[in-house]
């Protein structure tokens, strides 16, 4: 709007604030923009100056400046520039065959019924058509650490096809009630999915049982506050849902923070921690060369759990499983 304007206050506004009568005409405006405009003189009421907060009569006249111009609405699914600067913050590694995250906690890999923000729906900030990355894997939503995604079709095929040949090492840290014994080795134990929705978990099952799947994970170690928490590294060599976390309840170290798979003990130790459970590495075959080593920093999340209990991420053994097999 480029011209002066005088616009009658309407009986159904009676007591309106003004910055907000102005809020219902012209969205775009922020309240910043509304105060300068106030205590300029440049809007008015009944011609005289006004605050955001004076309260509006019917009838009164609102002097109208010309006002900034909205901006174009845009297309559904189009990310505004703070999700974009957002969703760009997140990279790790990045060329044109590749793109890694550190997916933080809390925010899901993709959407669902109550699931409105999502990695999957912030990759418009790439583009749209061949130029949107392509999800390859998955993390629980309150697990933390590296995505990896193709920014090609037929480099997500071949980053999916690691994944499916076992072709990938996956690290993991997590902190754990108690310590667990032996230190280090390899838990082989069938996994079934038992109840339904928001109930649903993952249980200790028969090899002859048609559900079981079989799932492995090794684990090593790393650290130990007291007789309390250890700090491990797990390496799930097969990729069942919620493997990590139902292997370490079922050998009776629950990992911190999981409001699911969890025990009186563990409960009592995480007290407000989050999920403490983090992908920290990535190892996988390149696209097109090499092989990719892929390394996220612990979020705030993890660092609470590491603070508390005197962990130091960078005392970790960089290969806890000697290089990949």
């Amino acid at each position: 709007m480029k011209e002066v304007k005088t616009l009658y206050v309407d009986k159904g506004e009676e007591g309106v604030r003004l910055d907000r009568w102005f809020k219902r005409r012209w969205p775009h405006l922020n309240h910043i923009q509304i105060q300068k405009l106030t205590r300029s003189g440049q809007i008015r009421v009944d011609g005289a100056r006004a605050k955001p907060d004076t309260r509006l009569s019917a009838g009164s006249q609102v002097r109208v400046p010309p006002l900034p111009t909205a901006p174009p609405p845009r297309a559904k699914g189009e990310l505004d520039p703070r999700d974009i600067a957002y969703a760009k913050s997140l990279v790790i590694y990045e060329d044109e065959e590749v793109l890694a995250l550190n997916k933080p906690s809390g925010l899901a890999v993709q959407g669902g019924t109550k699931t409105t923000r999502h990695v999957d729906g912030l990759l418009s900030a790439w583009g749209e058509g061949l130029e949107r990355p392509r999800l390859v894997h998955r993390l629980d939503r309150d697990t933390s650490g590296v995505l990896v995604l193709g920014k090609t079709p037929g480099a997500a095929a071949k980053l999916a096809g690691a994944f499916a040949k076992r072709r990938t090492q996956k690290i993991y840290w997590a902190l754990v009630a108690g310590l667990p014994k032996p230190a280090q080795g390899v838990l082989e134990l069938p996994l079934a999915k038992k109840g339904v929705g928001d109930r649903e978990m993952m249980v200790p099952a028969d090899p002859k049982d048609p559900r079981a799947e079989t799932a492995e994970t090794e684990f090593v170690t790393l650290a130990r506050a007291a007789d309390k928490v250890a700090w491990m590294a797990l390496w799930p060599h097969t990729g069942r849902t919620h493997q990590l976390r139902a292997h370490m309840l079922a050998m009776g170290h629950p990992i911190l923070g999981d409001p699911k798979y969890k025990s009186e003990a563990s409960e009592a130790l995480s007290g407000d921690l989050k999920l403490q459970l983090h992908a920290r590495r990535l190892v996988i075959p390149h696209p097109s060369r090499g092989t990719l080593m892929l390394e996220a920093p612990i979020g705030r999340e993890m660092k609470a759990g590491f603070e508390r209990f005197g962990f130091d991420e960078h005392e970790a053994d960089p290969e806890p499983f000697g290089r990949k097999r």
